[in-house]
């Protein structure tokens, strides 16, 4: 799972028309592995995942975008300084710059790291944006993810599993 996962705040594919192949791809690599145990490799997907506490590859890189995220503005990060935060220091802002340049430049910078997790990050609850900690932070990460498990379509970030499963 770690070559899985290794620099994916750099290569993460954006869930769009024409990456789902990749997407899917690198998933069938953890469902292969999932179905080789005894006992629950017949079960569907999603529950194997349940029973093994495990979540899609697809939400740990957006798991992983939001950390990351975090330590850059807590300056925890060789990252530095990417985001444009707002004036109250808990919502990240898109760059005008880009947003005024041509379509192609529009639709590829969509797909960098400081724009991929603008819209999860602002739909973190200020507590969880707050915490003192990395380790805090993903605390209230999964929490608030338990506590809002069930309200899909609202543009969280682990409801890039439900596209996988």
């Amino acid at each position: 799972r770690k070559y899985l996962e290794y620099c994916v705040q750099l290569w993460n594919p954006v869930a769009e028309h024409g990456s789902w192949n990749l997407i899917l791809s690198l998933e069938s690599v953890q469902r292969r592995f999932t179905r080789i145990i005894d006992e629950i490799g017949t079960l569907p997907y999603s529950q194997r995942l349940d029973i093994l506490n495990l979540t899609t590859l697809a939400e740990r890189r957006n798991r992983g975008d939001l950390i990351e995220t975090f330590k850059a503005i807590m300056g925890e990060s060789c990252i530095g300084n990417m985001y444009n935060v707002s004036r109250s220091g808990l919502k990240l802002v898109s760059d005008s710059r880009v947003s005024k340049g041509n379509v192609k430049v529009q639709n590829l910078s969509k797909k960098f790291f400081t724009n991929r997790v603008v819209g999860f990050w602002n739909k973190l609850p200020n507590d969880v944006k707050l915490s003192k900690s990395v380790n805090d932070f993903k605390v209230g990460l999964e929490e608030f993810k338990q506590k809002n498990k069930d309200s899909m379509g609202s543009g969280n970030f682990w409801e890039v599993s439900s596209e996988v499963l």
